[in-house]
């Protein structure tokens, strides 16, 4: 894949990194190792390096030779997901349960590249920011930096980001304005009957029937409420009741999630949940409690910025590589919270690969390391151009 020569001459390098962040994959806000990594491969650049940031986020500032002017920010994640790894490569997660499925290994070893560089050559004015950011899946690690003063420390006039991206072809890079990544609720549902024995169900309230009514109901959400113009989803990821063949329990739970890309949607999605779980309570003589939240905000590329990410995209990857038609997903992405915060773009990097992100099987492609840690360097030189 195309890449800065410069990057290409330590792709072993990174290699060697990710692989090590791999093998110790970390959940958010317990990336302990992995930022102690990142400060010390910082240090060793000569990068500045403030630790502690939402509790394990690291961040790194360098100036640049031409003195002081703009100041650019460059984020990305360092948390692994709670999957156990079915891929058996050598390097392998060694914490069970624990699994990189994600990229994240790969985000973090591509910005650590692109600080080696820009620390290297220093060919720009002003700043670069580098944002090591712990707690993206669903933890909310941007808004826990956020809250412990990211912004008001390390101020920044632009900041970019990116994603690996299996669903792309390898060597191409996506850029577009406007919404990129939906908004996202995360459901928690707690349905209380009465229980009794199951060869007595009469005597019971049962909440199984009752949950399997619901999640049913649920989904007439997206099929009869919303606008079919209007992307909705509405999914149940977990459903959990009872302990024994011959007991009908007391509770069940689900959980799951709703995702859209306006306010008005999300808001439809919300109230009808809310209706639906009192109606399907009075109708099997249940309690129903909801609990909503607000988990990611819809991630909203800036119109300038965005033409300057898919300029320094050209650079790497030339005309035939860059995709600038808008493909938003449906999935969601912390950054959303620090584009609200300053303007800036979020990419995707195509890759090799025929397994999705979060797939316990997943496995990211080494090549795309420095082509993503090419990108992040050229944008910060081409916006700091002396």
């Amino acid at each position: 894949m195309p890449a800065l020569a410069e990057i290409l001459a330590f792709a072993d390098e990174l290699k060697a990194i990710r692989h090590d962040l791999h093998a110790h994959p970390e959940i958010g806000f317990q990336e302990v190792r992995t930022s102690g990594v990142v400060a010390e491969k910082l240090a060793s650049y000569g990068v500045e390096v403030h630790r502690g940031l939402g509790k394990t986020g690291v961040v790194g500032v360098l100036e640049g030779r031409g003195g002081p002017g703009r100041r650019i920010g460059l984020r990305a994640d360092m948390d692994a997901l709670p999957i156990v790894e079915t891929t058996n490569l050598p390097y392998r997660s060694q914490n069970p349960g624990v699994f990189h499925g994600c990229g994240h290994d790969g985000h973090t070893t591509m910005l650590l590249g692109a600080a080696r560089y820009l620390a290297e050559k220093r060919d720009f004015k002003g700043t670069a920011i580098f944002v090591f950011q712990p707690a993206e899946e669903g933890l909310g690690g941007a808004r826990a930096m956020i809250a412990d003063g990211l912004f008001e420390r390390f101020p920044v006039d632009e900041i970019y980001g990116l994603h690996n991206d299996p669903y792309i072809e390898a060597g191409q890079i996506s850029v577009f304005p406007g919404p990129a990544m939906a908004a996202a609720d995360f459901f928690d549902i707690t349905i209380t009957g009465a229980g009794s024995h199951a060869a007595m169900p009469h005597l019971s309230s049962d909440p199984i029937v009752a949950a399997a009514a619901l999640v049913q109901a649920l989904q007439s959400i997206v099929s009869r409420n919303a606008d079919p113009f209007e992307a909705l989803v509405l999914s149940i990821t977990q459903v959990h009741a009872g302990s024994a063949y011959n007991v009908i329990p007391e509770e069940a739970t689900l959980t799951g999630t709703i995702r859209a890309f306006r306010p008005e949607v999300m808001e439809i999605a919300r109230r009808r949940m809310k209706e639906i779980c009192d109606g399907v309570a009075a109708a099997h003589a249940v309690e129903i409690g909801l609990d909503l939240r607000s988990v990611f905000d819809v991630l909203i590329n800036h119109e300038a910025e965005t033409e300057a990410m898919a300029e320094a995209a050209r650079e790497i990857v030339g005309d035939e590589g860059l995709i600038t038609q808008p493909r938003p997903m449906m999935g969601s992405e912390d950054f959303a919270d620090m584009l609200q915060k300053a303007p800036g773009c979020y990419a995707r990097v195509g890759h090799s690969g025929d397994l999705p992100l979060h797939n316990p099987g997943f496995i990211l492609d080494d090549a795309i390391l420095p082509v993503g840690a090419s990108l992040l360097a050229r944008i910060v030189e081409r916006r700091l151009a002396a």
